[in-house]
């Protein structure tokens, strides 16, 4: 669970190359493209571009290198030829990628075109609730210290935190302890130590919390047909406070 300050140092790398990753799409025009088109795209940056590997794929025998989740997707869509972006589309494009043996973990949700001022309202609030999620990090704080401000920001903004999935700790594996929920109460919980890294990723729904699972057995969207947004960071927590690995240049969190 506590990474030395060695391989925190190579998650940092992971972290750097993967938010180039985002900086690439960034430039890319998305509408009109297929969820396949971007995962071809990505996975060809992180091979040929990055000399890395896309964590994703061949995990629990996913077949491709991130997950794209449109509109009322809550998270891990499926790339599919079929699904073509649109005007008017929120994405949320989740991305792994393995350097030197350590994997960093991010996501981030687009705007596809004009869209409207309530989708994109709900965009706006999810990243500002990662954020404050973030600034409750560092040495002696708990668990639930994030979870409780990044439920506390969504409800005051009308939205709801799904439940059934959450944050985790991340290094040679995708997935290790401990669990990050984003809910929770202050005080209570895992306290945190320097050298914790793990991963903040709340989604965000219009409606309520409630999510189904598509017949795929990957696709999970909202009961209710809600928009849901998401956004992820990997963060270490640090002597001082927190360090986001995969802080991108354009970004206002801490960092």
């Amino acid at each position: 669970m506590i990474k030395s300050p060695e391989e925190v140092r190579l998650m940092s790398e992971s972290g750097r190359l993967l938010a180039s990753v985002f900086g690439f799409l960034d430039r890319v025009s998305l509408a009109g493209l297929s969820t396949l088109d971007v995962d071809t795209m990505v996975e060809r940056y992180i091979v040929d571009d990055l000399q890395a590997r896309p964590a994703s794929k061949g995990q629990y025998g996913y077949g491709f290198a991130l997950n794209s989740s449109i509109n009322d997707v809550v998270c891990h869509g499926v790339p599919s030829a079929s699904a073509i972006l649109k005007d008017g589309d929120i994405v949320n494009l989740d991305i792994t990628l393995e350097k030197n043996g350590f994997i960093a973990d991010s996501s981030k949700t687009y705007l596809i075109g004009a869209v409207k001022p309530a989708a994109s309202r709900l965009v706006s609030t999810t990243y500002e609730a990662m954020c404050m999620g973030i600034k409750a990090v560092r040495p002696g704080a708990r668990l639930g210290d994030i979870g409780w401000a990044i439920e506390r920001h969504a409800k005051r903004n009308g939205y709801s935190v799904v439940h059934d999935y959450c944050g985790h700790g991340i290094g040679r594996d995708m997935h290790e302890d401990p669990q990050i929920l984003h809910f929770g109460k202050p005080g209570t919980g895992l306290m945190l130590r320097e050298g914790m890294v793990f991963t903040i990723e709340p989604m965000l729904n219009q409606g309520r919390r409630g999510v189904k699972t598509e017949a795929d057995g990957w696709t999970i969207k909202t009961k209710d047909g809600g928009l849901s947004a998401q956004f992820e960071h990997t963060v270490a927590v640090t002597a001082s406070g927190v360090s986001v690995l995969t802080l991108r240049t354009d970004e206002t969190c801490p960092r």
